[in-house]
């Protein structure tokens, strides 16, 4: 094993002669066993471990644990409380997703302020195989489906090549202590689903079904090579940049409007999704002045060209909104709560408050004026209708129209701030979080 390891870091760069490398240690097995590999290594280390307070003693358990195996084996550590729940309410993402992000933020903090030079952490071949899983039951781009990366900016991965097995393995030869986190035999959540139910019903069709999965997505790494190649050469042939602004060729393009990948693979850069394509086609297809915003740039018909430009972070037209803590700062909103729904609970009559269900809309958000050819499906109808018609009828004077702000998620309209909300992102009786917004 530690030859492999060794061999791992070797054949792909992972650390050079002299590194220091910050280890990510849960106390669980993989991260624990990581560890010792490193101490065995004679790799310089130092040792950080967050503690996220989800299962009370359990989580302090954990901490200790990982301060007394760096204390006896002389390696600095580093250890942080967050409160992950709290986070993630005031942001409107899940738990795991607000573990992710404070853990992440913190790792650098450390690494930059300590001199490390990259962050290990303990993610083994059974973890890329369950995230090759994931995206592709999600969907996803060939990206999506070439595994985790074993260098990502300062993170590295030096376990990848080590299956679940292989690591028990080593953990008992070596009488490693670690600690079991309970919730990984629950399938509640999507990777442990896939993790004991899906993929020992994919061993019974093929015992070696790991090791052909963790091949494909090797051999679609290959080919995402290829492809990111190509786009980025019929890139340059068909569009030019000048300074910040991108403008393809209309007439060259109209050659790939009919394959959807490589229209999604060359404007993937600018923002586009799978799920904004079709809007895409219109701009591309449609009249000068037809425009798009993605979360990142905005993407603009002008005669014979698709011109693109990127949002300002602080654009005062457009606002790219990451979490509910930046929707707070917009001065268009007064309030942001993010709220569990229950029995009583009464939707506010009035047009300043927004109540949205939580779970239908996806970050970031954008907050924009809005534009000829904007349509909603007003509240309590079927039917989507014009932005300039509804303001027709709600007798807005030329003034109220150029103040008119929206509020948008992966291009749908959710709110005319203020106003009306979208229908598609009312409250029905499967709405289980509850987004209230309201207007200054």
């Amino acid at each position: 094993m530690l030859n492999d390891f060794l061999k791992y870091i070797d054949d792909n760069r992972l650390i050079t002669r002299g590194d220091r490398v910050l280890l990510a240690v849960s106390g669980g097995i993989d991260s624990m066993v990581m560890a010792h590999l490193f101490i065995k290594a004679g790799i310089e280390t130092g040792i950080a471990h967050c503690n996220f307070c989800l299962r009370d003693k359990e989580s302090d358990m954990d901490e200790e644990l990982v301060k007394e195996f760096a204390n006896e084996n002389g390696i600095v550590f580093f250890s942080k409380r967050f409160e992950t729940k709290a986070y993630a309410e005031q942001n409107g993402i899940s738990v795991q997703m607000a573990a992710r992000e404070l853990r992440y933020k913190w790792f650098e903090e450390i690494r930059n302020k300590n001199g490390f030079s990259s962050i290990a952490v303990g993610h083994n071949l059974n973890d890329n195989i369950e995230t090759f899983l994931i995206n592709l039951i999600r969907g996803t781009g060939i990206t999506g489906l070439t595994g985790m990366r074993q260098v990502n900016n300062r993170i590295i991965r030096p376990l990848l090549f080590a299956t679940r097995q292989s690591i028990a393995d080593y953990c008992k030869t070596h009488q490693i202590i670690f600690r079991e986190d309970k919730s990984n035999t629950e399938t509640k959540y999507t990777r442990n689903k896939i993790r004991h139910l899906v993929i020992p019903i994919l061993k019974e069709i093929n015992p070696s079904v790991e090791i052909s999965i963790n091949d494909t997505a090797e051999r679609l790494s290959g080919s995402n090579e290829i492809v990111t190649d190509f786009i980025n050469d019929l890139r340059g042939r068909i569009s030019k940049q000048d300074n910040d602004i991108i403008a393809f060729n209309i007439n060259l393009l109209q050659n790939y409007l009919k394959n959807s990948t490589i229209l999604y693979e060359l404007f993937k850069p600018y923002g586009i999704t799978n799920s904004l394509l079709n809007d895409l086609y219109k701009v591309i297809k449609g009249r000068t002045g037809t425009q798009l915003f993605t979360p990142t740039h905005r993407i603009l018909k002008n005669r014979k060209e698709i011109i693109i430009s990127g949002l300002p972070a602080h654009d005062s037209e457009v606002i790219v909104v990451n979490n509910l803590r930046d929707l707070k700062k917009h001065h268009a909103i007064l309030k942001v709560r993010a709220i569990s729904i229950s029995k009583d609970y009464s939707i506010p009559s009035n047009n300043d408050t927004a109540s949205i269900d939580l779970q239908k809309i996806t970050f970031p958000l954008i907050i924009r004026k809005w534009h000829a050819g904007d349509y909603f499906y007003p509240l309590g109808m079927t039917r989507k209708k014009k932005l300039s018609d509804y303001f027709i009828d709600r007798k807005y004077s030329r003034v109220d129209k150029e103040n008119a702000l929206i509020l948008e998620s992966g291009g749908k309209i959710i709110w005319i701030i203020g106003e009306r909300i979208d229908n598609r992102f009312r409250i029905t009786g499967s709405t289980r979080k509850i987004l209230l917004i309201e207007a200054s």
